[in-house]
């Protein structure tokens, strides 16, 4: 693809970026799974009786509301154009699988962003000092491209029909959360869960948003960042591979 083509087709990925938070953003499940969710998880382990610092427990519940809200919307938007027969008419118009995909992410990437940055305020009118900002910057960034490429991914079956997938994506999402050394520290676990965390890039972006706060973490901060961003390629490249083949499918 030529250069001007390259460029056009961002633009109608962008197009449909707007598209979708115009439409998907405000849907009940949207803001259930995405919002609500982690606040809900949050208070029920902040009301547990566990005695940990409020930075750590800020600090989860920053992963996991970027995780949750960058994968709210992204698995459910294909299931709900199949069955609006939205998805054959877009698919008609001169742009390609891969700026379709782009687009849902971009959508996906700015709802993570925005409600991850109504925590951070929340988490400095407490009272924490925000030591790194960069790297919290960087980290913020990095993981909801990741995190929007792993919705994509799990959209990646060929079905019409939305509550498949969700189930299919709560499978997923709640897992990762628990092992991910949101609720109990990386260096508390025992060596299988430390061995299943190493696995999660939700561990690594955790890890980071607690450095931002502390100055303290379990990996190097350059281990975290290379992490994520060989998450970041690998569920991208995924995802972009496998809706190419699974697109024709859909129609």
């Amino acid at each position: 693809m030529n250069p001007a083509g390259t460029s056009e087709q961002v633009r109608r990925a962008w197009a449909i970026a707007k598209k979708d938070i115009r439409i998907y953003y405000s849907k009940g499940p949207v803001l259930i799974f995405g919002i609500f969710m982690p606040v809900f998880l949050f208070l029920a382990f902040f009301m547990g009786g566990r005695q940990l610092p409020l930075a750590f427990l800020l600090s989860g519940l920053m992963g996991m509301t970027l995780f949750f809200t960058s994968t709210a919307v992204s698995p459910a938007i294909f299931p709900w154009e199949g069955q609006a027969k939205t998805l054959e008419r877009l698919a008609a118009c001169p742009i390609t699988i891969e700026a379709i995909v782009l687009g849902d992410m971009i959508a996906s990437i700015l709802f993570g962003i925005g409600v991850t940055a109504v925590t951070l305020l929340i988490a400095l009118a407490l009272g924490l000092s925000l030591l790194h900002g960069i790297v919290l910057g960087s980290a913020v960034l990095l993981a909801a491209v990741c995190f929007s490429a792993i919705g994509m991914l799990l959209a990646v079956p060929p079905t019409n029909v939305p509550s498949n997938i969700m189930m299919l994506s709560s499978l997923l999402k709640f897992p990762l959360v628990f092992i991910s050394g949101i609720f109990v520290p990386l260096e508390q676990m025992p060596a299988w869960g430390l061995a299943l965390a190493v696995c999660s890039p939700l561990t690594y972006f955790t890890d980071l948003v607690r450095y931002s706060f502390t100055g303290a973490h379990y990996f190097p901060v350059p281990v975290d960042i290379t992490a994520l961003g060989l998450c970041t390629l690998v569920f991208t490249a995924a995802t972009m591979h496998l809706h190419r083949r699974t697109m024709p499918r859909r129609m």
